[in-house]
Formats: C-alpha cells, structure tokens, sequence
C-alpha cells in the first residue's frame, strides 16, 4: 500500500510517479512479482459526501488522484505486478480520460479495484487479500467482498 495521502490533500489531480514508488521501495523493499498495489489517496474519508467524494467541476471534468498511466506500464512490465487498487472512484487519476490504467491492466488480465475502504488499518506490505465478487455474465465489473489479513 502506498500512501500518498498528503500529496493527494494538496494537489485532487495528483498521479503516482515511479518516483513515489521507488521512495516507497527504498523505505519497504521492492515490490516483489504477484503483489497487488494499493493507492491509498484519503479519498475514502469524503465517501459520505457524494459531491467531494465525485469531484466534478462547472465543465464536467472530474479531480481525484490516482495511478499515472507511465507508472502502471511500468509496474506491470518492470514488477509484474497482479493489479491495483484505490479509495478513489477510479484507478486512473479523474483527468486522465484515455483511462491509460484501466485500459492497461484489462489488456494484460489484471484485477483494478476501486472503492476500498479501511486503508488506513492496512500496513505498508505484507498483507493478503481475498477478493469475493459476484458471479455476474457480461458486465465490465463487479462489487467485492474484500477482506485483508494483515500480518
């Protein structure tokens, strides 16, 4: 899990730099193949407040931060990661209508999971998800049932 919590709070249309992840790296060792990325931005606290939680201004474009389509290439080439995840509506920052993550993680069969909650009860590394989703027939996606077991 990687906390950007304050650069979020200073900057809605922030995008995780493989920057923030190699800082994050040299505090918690290298993301190890298979692990999944969590993004955890705050946003989560505005979900009872649709209107901040969505964040669209007077032109109708949306500000939420999220993973910068670069990052996510790099995560999935360079650290074979198995998805990502995020308290925000989406895993693409708002801004980014090409939805270079979304559209990245479903050409390479990876999980992208939005709408988590309780992040803040998770550790840097080391915890292990189970995911629960409905058994839907064509649909783009699903609600889940996730529970962590933290070390």
């Amino acid at each position: 899990m990687i906390d950007i919590r304050d650069k979020a709070a200073a900057n809605a249309d922030y995008q995780l730099t493989k920057q923030d992840v190699e800082a994050w790296e040299a505090k918690h060792g290298k993301i190890a193949p298979g692990s999944f990325v969590i993004l955890f931005t705050g946003w989560e606290d505005k979900w009872s407040d649709p209107k901040a939680f969505i964040n669209q201004d007077s032109k109708g474009k949306l500000h939420f931060p999220g993973f910068a389509g670069a990052t996510t290439k790099w995560l999935l080439s360079d650290r074979q990661i198995s998805g990502v995840g995020t308290d925000t509506h989406g895993v693409d920052p708002g801004l980014d209508t090409s939805y270079a993550t979304n559209t990245q993680i479903a050409k390479a069969h990876k999980i992208a999971i939005e709408c988590m909650a309780h992040l803040d009860q998770l550790p840097p590394t080391g915890a292990t998800l189970v995911l629960g989703p409905l058994q839907l027939q064509n649909g783009s996606g699903s609600p889940l049932s996730i529970t962590a077991f933290v070390p």
